[in-house]
């Protein structure tokens, strides 16, 4: 699985430290350096681990090495939507990266058409943004304001004739942005709503980002949660957890960061 998304360059997270981010500032043009990117799931490590849903039960997830939250699958999808509150992050804990989106394709299929925010941490400093790709056309970052705390609305809808409309909007610093594209042949096999640690030569730290709650998931205009989605933790390839998914209600559900 190749496609990626994100515009932000640096040769590793070395790199990113010498020009420390801060809220709203644009990401650092970084020379000869190799893409931070965002693929579609990477593959399960080889024994999942297990996390409680209430009432002492046991659940299994599937488990990706860099995705977390929810995939919709089994169906041709033509539209995703979440609303959350950006999560601020810890850079207490050191370097890391984080992101949280919605999206079309990249479970099991190599485009992802998808739109959402940033929250990163460099040398002790956070850096929060927002973005948008349509695999394989370059990622896109907006430049408006995004500060922890917000409220985010995040969507992506297929409109037939290969176009697709992302929307992006920030209702507590009042923007929006809406970014009509085309993409052919895309599978659209797949529609999810995920946490995910950014790629840049393997999958990079998890930013600490505590927890987000998604609300109001949709697929296809129904909950999420009515699609019998596929929940996703997050661990190492060592099977070291990272992020951990809760159960799905509806359209509601929560990630809960463990490390980095």
């Amino acid at each position: 699985m190749s496609p990626f998304h994100r515009s932000i360059r640096a040769a590793a997270a070395a790199a990113l430290a010498a020009a420390p981010l801060t809220f709203g500032a644009a990401a650092p043009a970084l020379a000869a350096a190799t893409p931070l990117l965002h693929a579609p799931m990477q593959g399960a490590v080889s024994t999942p681990f297990f996390i409680s849903h209430g009432h002492g039960a046991a659940h299994a997830n599937s488990t990706s090495t860099n995705w977390s939250g929810y995939a919709a699958t089994g169906s041709t999808f033509t539209s995703v939507s979440t609303t959350f509150t950006q999560p601020a992050v810890d850079c207490s804990k050191g370097d890391g990266y984080s992101s949280f989106w919605v999206g079309l394709d990249g479970y099991n299929s190599n485009s992802v058409e998808q739109t959402g925010t940033e929250a990163d941490c460099s040398r002790g400093v956070a850096y929060y943004s927002s973005w948008y790709e349509m695999y394989p056309k370059a990622p896109v970052n907006y430049s408006n304001t995004l500060r922890p705390g917000d409220s985010i609305t995040e969507s992506v809808t297929f409109s037939g004739s290969s176009t697709y409309t992302l929307k992006l909007t920030d209702s507590t610093q009042g923007w929006s942005h809406t970014t009509t594209k085309t993409l052919r042949n895309a599978a659209r096999s797949s529609a999810e709503v995920i946490a995910e640690a950014p790629y840049s030569g393997g999958v990079l730290p998890l930013s600490d980002f505590g927890k987000v709650t998604f609300n109001n998931s949709t697929a296809n205009g129904a909950s999420l949660g009515s699609l019998n989605p596929t929940g996703i933790d997050m661990a190492t390839s060592s099977g070291t957890p990272e992020a951990t998914t809760s159960a799905i209600s509806g359209g509601s559900f929560s990630i809960t960061w463990k490390s980095l």
